[in-house]
């Protein structure tokens, strides 16, 4: 597999990718060039300089990942991205020491008239009372945003004898007091901060949502801080206000347009104000983080294995990663067995979970489940990302349910995929014996079955004779059997045979088992052909 490097990623993200990948790095990338080389590449890492819109997505013919190493994805068309099954990621972590320490850098310069001071000095004036700075202590500080950055602004912040009051619409009453900082409506922020920083991200309900009309309603004297995304404090505003006095100083690092100089940033000629050029990631610690970090999740998602920091699925945290991840090749293989022994297109789906596992957001193992179904039926790669909105597309519906109480067997933790085809149900249950995936039961037949590559499934008679004329009509022609259980349930006189072999078993072999004297059926679970 191949992946293309842009914009200047560290090059200890480049050496992980090298020793499992071939890794073409392209430092300075034109979008003209973007779009011609594309189609050879299955992954992409790029940083904020290289665009990749739905016309580069369209014509990745090849490709399963975009990574962003940095934290902002709007340089990245992800609704294309999705739509064709590719997965974004981003290093939401990597950089948020670097980011948090700028915004303070940017804080006390701008508080303390750094910049233009050292500019005057230079040139060899000495200007003492010009330039006397105010202090942060005592200084209420408003933040906008309180995830990963704004937190640690906040808490840098109260070392420095702040207030801190903060505006997030996800926080709540629990968390602000382990942070130590009061929660506010926007409008309370706006209105009673004498420091602004923001960190949200640019969206279509953020961009723009500081303005003339909220710079007005500040208090004298503010001082606004944004080094999050350009345009969430709108440029032409800040500017008047910093020329009306109406915004006393303010500190930016990050522009709608960048570099700022090509469209005339109207804050290049403002009073008082401290531009950096997007420094907030630009530390040597930063940048080999977040390359790392998306380096680890493009070798994982090439593998098939899901990335916690995929940005176009839902968000799994470390915690919960730890206690589904043992259990995602369980529920694709759990998908994939019910797949191969149903009889017509499948319908509906449900998951059912029991035990432990109850206490987690489960919904990546569902999707794991459809993963494991659509893909020996769909044309082209089935993934994480695309899963859901391909049983959609369907008509497949997808449900889960959780019991809390382990089943009759007592499985610690137990995982039971049952689907509706053909006008028949059929279920396959799961569960982990230490770290390996077992099948369980298949309908209402009791097993104990490796998830192997080719499993073979023959309900049959219960009588002397029936397995071993299976097991030599394989052997004769060249199918080695592994390993065999018998399930057998309540139905008197019907038990079923489970094979895992190591062979392929072709359709007219398959034919002739089939009408061996005392099998009612055989149906191969073939994960090598997916």
């Amino acid at each position: 597999m191949k992946v293309l490097a842009a914009d200047g990623i560290s090059p200890k993200g480049i050496e992980l990718l090298q020793k499992e990948f071939e890794v073409v790095v392209k430092d300075k990338l034109p979008a003209e060039e973007l779009l011609e080389i594309i189609p050879d590449f299955d992954a992409l890492i790029v940083r904020s300089a290289s665009k990749v819109t739905a016309e580069v997505i369209a014509r990745a013919t090849k490709l399963k990942i975009i990574g962003r190493a940095g934290v902002g994805v709007d340089n990245i068309d992800i609704p294309a991205a999705t739509a064709k099954g590719i997965i974004v990621i981003n290093s939401p972590g990597g950089n948020t020491i670097a980011a948090t320490e700028h915004t303070m850098a940017m804080m006390l310069a701008m508080s303390r008239n750094i910049p233009i001071a050292n500019e005057t000095m230079h040139k060899g004036e000495w200007n003492r009372k010009k330039y006397v700075g105010v202090e942060l202590r005592g200084k209420t500080l408003g933040v906008i945003g309180m995830g990963r950055i704004g937190s640690g602004v906040a808490k840098r912040a109260m070392a420095f004898d702040m207030n801190v009051i903060a505006y997030d619409p996800y926080i709540n009453e629990e968390r602000a007091q382990a942070l130590g900082v009061k929660v506010a409506t926007f409008d309370e922020v706006i209105e009673n901060a004498d420091f602004i920083t923001v960190h949200m991200p640019l969206t279509k309900d953020t961009k723009g949502m500081i303005a003339m009309d909220q710079m007005k309603k500040m208090k004298k004297g503010v001082r606004l801080i944004n080094c999050a995304r350009g345009g969430i404090i709108d440029e032409a505003d800040l500017a008047e206000a910093l020329k009306q006095g109406i915004v006393t100083a303010a500190a930016i690092d990050v522009y709608t347009s960048e570099p700022p100089a090509e469209k005339g940033n109207p804050l290049l000629t403002a009073p008082n104000i401290v531009l950096t050029p997007h420094l907030g990631a630009s530390t040597v610690e930063a940048q080999i983080g977040v390359s790392v970090d998306v380096a680890k999740g493009i070798i994982a998602a090439l593998h098939g294995e899901p990335v916690a920091t995929a940005v176009n699925m839902a968000p799994v945290s470390p915690q919960v990663m730890r206690v589904i991840a043992p259990y995602l090749t369980l529920a694709e293989r759990l998908g994939g067995t019910v797949v191969g022994l149903a009889e017509g297109p499948i319908e509906k789906v449900e998951v059912t979970y029991n035990g432990e596992i109850t206490e987690v957001n489960t919904g990546l193992l569902t999707t794991a489940v459809i993963k494991g179904i659509l893909n020996p039926v769909m044309e082209n790669e089935v993934n994480y990302v695309n899963a859901p909105g391909l049983a959609k597309e369907r008509g497949i519906k997808v449900s889960e349910r959780k019991e809390k109480e382990a089943e009759a067997d007592n499985f610690t933790n137990l995982i039971t995929v049952t689907v509706q085809a053909g006008g028949r149900e059929l279920s396959v249950q799961g569960t982990l014996f230490g770290k390996k995936g077992r099948i369980v039961r298949i309908n209402n037949f009791r097993v104990d079955v490796d998830p192997h590559a080719r499993i073979l499934v023959c309900p049959h008679i219960n009588r002397p004779g029936v397995i071993g004329t299976v097991g030599t009509l394989l052997g004769g022609n060249g199918v080695n059997i592994s390993a065999m259980q018998v399930g057998t349930t309540e139905e008197e006189g019907k038990n079923l045979m489970v094979l895992t072999v190591d062979n392929d078993i072709p359709p007219a072999l398959l034919e002739t088992v089939k009408a061996l004297d005392g099998i009612f059926d055989a149906k191969l679970v073939n994960f090598y052909a997916i």
